[in-house]
């Protein structure tokens, strides 16, 4: 095993990109290359800077705040009341975690969920709540190694897919189509919401 996979080994496979990177590979390649320091990955928090620095033969320093905190482990869950089927959370999810279809209620495979809540901002009816299913575990002991391959193996999966799907329309530029959707989406919303104050 290389040394930047020994490393990759030892971060907890959120793909949260709270590190600064936009996966786990990279922040391992980061940190391979000697560019990033080992306390960039709040997921893992201080359990996994000391694994880290073990590794490397290097100091532990804490968690860099500017990275975000170490907490509970997290996962998400959307109302379907609110939901309304835009499907911007799905392509957010980087372990393809959710699943639905056009204008029709997500759901959230919560075994599969990581907590890296990249699908809330990208929700623009804010109908996805995050819930603590670690109680006052955080870190490495809110998270398994099984887990964390778990994950690996369903990013590498989504990124093999991605890879070898071709564009629905080559001919308009993905951020249009987002917007387009989302459009469509809200329009939907504020339909559904007047039928509802009518009914």
């Amino acid at each position: 095993m290389s040394a930047r996979q020994s490393i990759l080994a030892l971060l907890p496979q959120t793909q949260c990109t709270r590190c600064g990177y936009p996966d786990c590979e990279s922040y391992a390649t980061a940190i391979d290359d000697g560019v990033a320091p080992i306390n960039q990955c709040p997921p893992g928090g201080e359990a996994g800077i000391q694994r880290l620095a073990s590794l490397l033969g290097v100091p532990a320093t804490p968690l860099n705040p500017e990275n975000g905190f170490e907490g509970p482990r997290s996962v998400v869950w959307i109302d379907e009341a609110w939901c309304i089927g835009c499907t911007l959370c799905i392509e957010a999810c980087p372990v393809d975690a959710i699943i639905g279809t056009h204008k029709r209620m997500h759901t959230v495979i919560e075994q599969a969920c990581t907590g890296c809540e990249l699908c809330l901002p990208v929700c623009p009816v804010d109908c996805i709540e995050i819930e603590n299913v670690s109680g006052t575990a955080t870190g490495w002991e809110a998270w398994s190694a099984a887990q964390a391959e778990d994950a690996r193996q369903r990013y590498a999966a989504r990124q093999q897919r991605l890879q070898s799907a071709a564009p629905a329309n080559p001919a308009a530029s993905l951020p249009q189509q987002k917007i387009s959707r989302v459009e469509a989406a809200l329009i939907r919303a504020q339909q559904r919401a007047e039928q509802n104050k009518n009914d």
